[in-house]
């Protein structure tokens, strides 16, 4: 099975817990910035007794969704579980919400617990029209200490490189790094100002952005008078982007709006990237000036940027 949506593709992965209602009628409605995708969310978001009810209420958006017959826009849509049982058991009762299920996101991702989830979801390929995929969440505590840490994403790419069809994005939880050393950003600071969490996304990066993409942590702030949130927001985003980060966890629907600013591409790079990839076809040179004229653009070291630029050209458009 052929992977037919593209990994840049996530972008902004809007979070709603998975009991909240209206959340159908929502995206029916248009009442979302565009692009994002949607992640309906079994896990953390809710309590214990409320996941039954959570998990009918899934079932019910996706068919309501899928049964739809005007148009809309339509995101990617997973379904966050709490353990990889989950997946089996809410795929094989879905019906027209197979449709529009794009996947499912695995928390809390170990080397011990990779291989269950990546069994339930290939189980699902094997049966399947359209391609199914998991995303990996690496948030656990094996990952916050240096002596494991290492060790443990070795592993953990180890076992996801031999499936890597299944993988559409590699997912990292900000939010549970912090809380184990007991810290919070503020308005003000990015997560890369906390240098023992951003050592660890450092390391993260490393091991899978050159094979994978890979999506930032949620920021937290959405809503504030002065928009001090928008800005904090954009330069955390920022941040992130330039060392390997493409798009962002959301929490809040005004957030969307501000991943896709930050992955919209400068006209200057997208030309530079054209430019680029252009110079495959010259049988002199393969380095040249800049189309502004202010940096050196050379063929091979620049091609794989070059093409990650005009993928998400393609998708979130070049600014003006």
């Amino acid at each position: 099975m052929s992977q037919s949506i593209s990994p840049y593709a996530v972008g902004a992965l809007l979070y709603t817990p998975a009991n909240h209602e209206h959340v159908a009628e929502s995206v029916i409605a248009g009442r979302f910035d565009t692009p994002y995708s949607l992640a309906l969310c079994l896990e953390d978001s809710i309590s214990d007794q409320a996941v039954p009810a959570a998990e009918r209420n899934v079932l019910q958006i996706l068919e309501q969704i899928a049964q739809t017959k005007t148009e809309f826009y339509c995101p990617l849509i997973f379904v966050r579980v709490r353990q990889p049982e989950q997946i089996g058991r809410l795929y094989a009762q879905m019906e027209q919400g197979r449709a529009v299920l794009t996947g499912f996101i695995a928390p809390k991702c170990t080397p011990d617990n990779i291989p269950e989830y990546l069994t339930e979801v290939k189980k699902i390929r094997a049966q399947s029209e359209t391609p199914v995929y998991l995303m990996p969440i690496l948030e656990s505590h094996d990952l916050a200490e240096p002596d494991t840490r290492q060790v443990a994403l070795r592993r953990i790419k180890q076992l996801l490189d031999a499936d890597k069809d299944c993988i559409l994005n590699v997912r990292v939880g900000g939010n549970d790094f912090c809380s184990i050393f007991g810290l919070r950003r503020h308005v003000t600071q990015t997560i890369h100002d906390i240098r023992c969490v951003d050592r660890i996304l450092s390391d993260i990066l490393a091991y899978f952005s050159r094979d994978y993409v890979v999506s930032g942590p949620v920021w937290e702030y959405f809503n504030d008078p002065d928009g001090a949130w928008r800005e904090g927001m954009l330069r955390e985003a920022r941040m992130g982007l330039l060392g390997g980060f493409i798009g962002k966890t959301v929490i809040h629907p005004n957030q969307i709006s501000v991943v896709n600013e930050v992955l919209k591409v400068s006209a200057e790079d997208y030309q530079d990237a054209h430019a680029i990839l252009a110079m495959a076809q010259s049988t002199d040179f393969l380095v040249s000036k800049s189309a502004q004229g202010r940096r050196m653009n050379e063929y091979k070291t620049h091609t794989k940027w070059a093409h990650k630029i005009c993928t998400l050209a393609e998708i979130y458009g070049v600014q003006a």
